[in-house]
Formats: C-alpha cells, sequence, structure tokens
C-alpha cells in the first residue's frame, strides 16, 4: 500500500469482480454457435459478442497453457488491470473470475491518474475463492453433469442463474485472506464430560427421529460434532457460519428473557426454533420446506434435507433422506423431543465454558496474534479475525501483514518437509511461519527492538501456552 502523498490526495480502490462466468467448450464447437458454450455470464447485460470475445480468449489461453503442461492447465493470468482465475471442476466445465486489481487514485493537476497494483492479490486465495463458488454450488444443486442429467443444458443454465445470481452478491474480495484459503472450521473448547452429554443426546435423537441419516452440532458458530464426511462438513460450515445463522440473530437477540413457548400446558419451557422449515408450527397450513443439499457427491450422491433447530447459542443439523418429505407432524414431534433438551444442553455448555474461562484466568492482550490450522481436521484457529459481519470476517491487522501471511503460507505449499520462515515486516512487527506435520501456524508479533532470537523464544512461548497439547517438531 502506498502512502499517502499529499492531504487526501490519494485514494485506495479496493479489488472488485469484473466478471464471472461458466461454459463448455464442447457445447458450440461449430463457427457460429459460440454463444451455446456459455452457460452462465455476470453481469449479464454485457453485449452478446463480447461475451462470446472473453469466453474465447480463455479458451485459447487454456489450449496455449495445455502445450505446455497438459495435466496442468493454467490457474490465473496476470494483467495490469485484473487478475483471471481459471478453475475446471468437472471435465469441459469452466469456471472464470475476473478481478480487477486494487487501484491508487492520484489526481495530477487536477485530472485523476489510476495507478493499477498488480501485485497485490494472492493468487491461492482467489483461486480457492473460485473453488469455494463450485462447491457451494454443488451442496444446494449437486454437479453441472446432474442439470445435464436431469433437463439438458436449459436446465443446467436455470440452476446457474437462480444460484449464482445471489451467490455473487455475497463475495466481498476486498477482504479475502489466508483464511479463505484454509476454508477450516472453527470448533468449540470442550470438556469431556459435556462432550459426552453431546454424543448421548445425537444418539438419543438419532434413535427417536429414526429418519435422519446424518447429525451436526454446532455451539456459538463453532462445531462440536459432525456425522458428514470432511469436505461436505467445510462447505456446509461456511454456508451455516457465513449465511444462514447471521440471517437469524435478530429475533434472538430481542427476546432472550420471554420463554417463547410457554403457553404449551406441561412443556419445559424452551427456546428451541427452526432456522430452515417451518416459522410457526400452531399453524396447520405452516410449510414444511427444507433446503435441499446434495453430499457425497463423487460416489453415492445423496440427497439430503437440511433441518436447522437452534435453542439458545446451540444449533444442531438433523440431515435426512430428500426421498422422504418431512411432515407438520415429524416437524412438531422434532420440536418437542429436541426442544426441551436442547435447551437444557445449550446451558450446561454454556455454563461450563464459563467455568474453565474463570480457571483459565482473563487473559490480557497478548504482545501477538495468531491463525492455526490443521490440514487433516480442518481445525482452524484465529485471534487475528473479528468476525462481525454476515460475511465479511475482518482481519485487525494491516493489510500488508495479511499478505505476507499468504506469501509465506503459498511457499510451505511447495514442500512437503517442515519448514520454518521468519520475516521481518514492517517497522515494528515480526512474521513466523511454522509447517510441522500437517499443522501450520503463523504468528504476528508486535515488538519493536526485538530480535531474531528473541522472536523465536516468543513463538516458543507462544506454542506452550497455546498449543501444549499439539506436537510442533522443532
Amino acid at each position: 500500500m502506498a502512502a499517502a502523498g499529499g492531504a487526501g490526495q490519494e485514494k485506495q480502490l479496493a479489488p472488485t469482480l469484473l466478471s464471472f462466468f461458466i461454459y463448455n467448450p464442447k457445447l458450440g464447437p461449430k463457427e457460429g454457435e459460440e454463444e451455446k458454450k456459455i452457460l452462465f455470464y455476470h453481469p449479464n447485460e454485457v453485449e452478446k459478442n463480447e461475451k462470446i470475445r472473453n469466453v474465447g480468449l480463455c479458451e485459447a489461453i487454456v489450449q496455449f497453457t495445455r502445450t505446455f503442461s497438459p495435466t496442468k492447465p493454467a490457474k490465473s493470468l496476470h494483467t495490469q488491470k485484473n487478475r483471471q482465475f481459471f478453475h475446471e471442476p468437472e471435465e469441459n466445465f469452466w469456471m472464470v473470475m475476473v478481478v480487477r486489481n486494487p487501484i491508487i487514485e492520484k489526481h495530477k493537476d487536477g485530472k485523476p491518474v489510476y495507478e493499477y497494483q498488480e501485485e497485490e492479490l494472492l493468487d491461492k486465495v482467489y483461486s480457492s475463492v473460485l473453488q469455494q463458488c463450485y462447491s457451494m454450488y454443488k451442496l444446494f444443486n449437486g454437479t453441472f453433469l446432474k442439470a445435464m442429467e436431469d433437463g439438458g443444458v436449459k436446465v443446467l443454465k436455470e440452476r446457474l442463474e437462480k444460484f449464482f445470481h445471489r451467490y455473487l452478491q455475497t463475495l466481498h474480495l476486498q477482504s479475502c485472506d489466508l483464511l479463505d484459503v484454509f476454508c477450516g472450521i472453527s470448533f468449540f473448547p470442550l470438556d469431556k464430560m459435556t462432550y459426552l452429554k453431546i454424543q448421548s443426546f445425537i444418539n438419543r435423537m438419532e434413535e427417536s427421529l429414526n429418519i435422519v441419516k446424518y447429525t451436526a452440532f454446532l455451539y456459538n458458530d463453532q462445531l462440536i460434532w459432525s456425522g458428514l464426511e470432511q469436505d461436505d462438513m467445510r462447505i456446509l460450515y461456511k454456508y451455516l457460519t457465513t449465511s444462514l445463522f447471521p440471517r437469524h440473530m435478530e429475533p434472538e437477540l430481542a427476546g432472550r428473557d420471554s420463554p417463547i413457548r410457554a403457553e404449551m400446558p406441561g412443556n419445559l419451557q424452551h427456546y428451541g426454533r427452526f432456522l430452515t422449515g417451518p416459522l410457526n408450527l400452531n399453524d396447520p397450513e405452516a410449510k414444511c420446506r427444507f433446503p435441499k443439499i446434495f453430499v457425497n457427491t463423487d460416489d453415492t450422491y445423496e440427497e439430503l434435507h437440511l433441518i436447522v433447530y437452534k435453542a439458545m447459542s446451540a444449533a444442531v443439523c438433523f440431515m435426512i433422506d430428500a426421498s422422504i418429505p418431512p411432515t407438520l407432524e415429524f416437524c412438531r414431534k422434532l420440536d418437542s423431543i429436541v426442544g426441551p433438551q436442547l435447551t437444557v444442553l445449550a446451558s450446561d455448555i454454556c455454563e461450563q465454558y464459563n467455568i474453565n474461562k474463570r480457571i483459565s484466568g482473563a487473559e490480557k492482550e497478548p504482545q501477538f496474534k495468531f491463525i492455526y490450522f490443521n490440514h487433516m481436521n480442518l481445525a482452524e484457529k484465529s485471534t487475528i479475525h473479528m468476525r462481525k459481519t454476515p460475511s465479511v470476517s475482518l482481519a485487525s491487522v494491516h493489510p500488508d501483514l495479511m499478505k505476507i501471511l499468504g506469501d509465506i503460507n503459498s511457499d510451505f505449499s511447495r514442500v512437503d518437509e517442515d519448514e520454518e520462515i521468519i520475516v521481518k515486516a514492517m517497522s515494528d512487527y515480526w512474521v513466523v511461519g511454522k509447517k510441522s506435520d500437517q499443522r501450520e501456524l503463523y504468528v504476528i508479533l508486535n515488538q519493536k527492538n526485538a530480535n531474531l532470537i528473541e522472536v523465536n523464544e516468543e513463538v516458543k512461548k507462544l506454542c506452550a501456552t497455546q498449543f501444549n497439547n499439539i506436537f510442533f517438531l522443532d
């Protein structure tokens, strides 16, 4: 980031999405049929010939790079004004995202002059964002191929349009960083007893609601238990924490003190409610529609209804076979069984968590911030991000430091061995990256006059306090 020259003379413009399109070169092989290749194009108002030209250019780039590396075609193309990212999630289906580079706007003789920052964007971060676009589409629609089997190009186009029209509005490209590369899961720290209570709760629920195939349990937007495959869970987790839960925050904050269900005689007061599905169970006309999700798409291809039910800070996701439509009767049964037990369980977890917090003592603001990620269980922990808004996780450190973290991560992914990198960043900052087995740790230290040895000692101390049960090879 350049320093501002002259008061108010310089403006930094964040990276933005210029276009996003999906095409299949096999669909319009003949000349004059090029438009048939295009399955989705944003922004839609672009003139037809320009769409065809842009898609043709991408095809040419992919083909050209194939001659050099047949198995790994182009991932990204850097130009002065923008950067293009390519992804082929299924054979012959290409997704392309074009991002405008950040700009510094200066004024020369009263006229604006734009300087494009060509090196600011990290390929790995935005390639990951593009891959997640596909994973999220697939979670709710299944594969592109499935749509073709269901009803040809027409059905695929309709599904793409319906999904991406909304999803692209949620991409906040200016705040994408290392966490988008990991797309990890934040786990809730629990003692053994409480964990066993949750385990037995899930077993009881699966038994009484025998059509439930999979269950996932979250508390405070963090995962405690999941019966899904990791890759499916990571994308479902992203959907829940960035989209579904934030939309339902308001009512909870408003009326915590009034028991929602005092009117049912003999019923333990409980705070349970459906986040997906019927709004009012007492209304005989209530609709029992649940979102469909697709999991295990590589081999068995399961289609499920997603039932998300919440009491206080605890949320449980029940997934049932999509061929069984859930009835209002079933929803009422679920509510009466799960609601009271989940309410009690949520209070237990909260109490236990507070006791543990008191024992560990109030921590004063440490000299360091860190991001930790484990590739084996996708566990992610960050003290750098404060998730303030539904879709943006705001980093509390300077963007230049976030970029260094991304660069260190790229270095790590090039080698298999364990590795440690220490960088002296801006005047007061040191950045340390440690890669050990399947784990990665990134630490930002704010110590003005520290030297290399002191920085190393600090990181060792951090590993001992924060990660005492995790073995870091030295």
